[in-house]
């Protein structure tokens, strides 16, 4: 079965850091944005498959909207 799950990744002076909001402790990095998205993208499924499959459902029908803003500082 194929979820959708929302994740984070942010750049650092070592690569890129990625994690799942909806699953506590599930995070990685890489090197590259490429290389952090394999990833997480294993991350997320190796944390999916230790749970049942109506939790699996719980997590995976969570969104995330992400945007981000400019303010002024005097």
């Amino acid at each position: 079965m194929r979820y959708k799950l929302a994740v984070l990744i942010e750049q650092d002076k070592d690569g890129f850091y990625a994690w799942c909001p909806a699953l506590p402790g599930c995070q990685t990095q890489g090197t590259t944005m490429d290389e952090a998205l394999a990833n997480i993208r294993e991350a997320v499924s190796a944390y999916l498959d230790t749970l049942p499959e109506e939790e699996r459902a719980q997590y995976a029908s969570q969104e995330v909207l992400n945007t981000t803003i400019e303010v002024d500082v005097a």
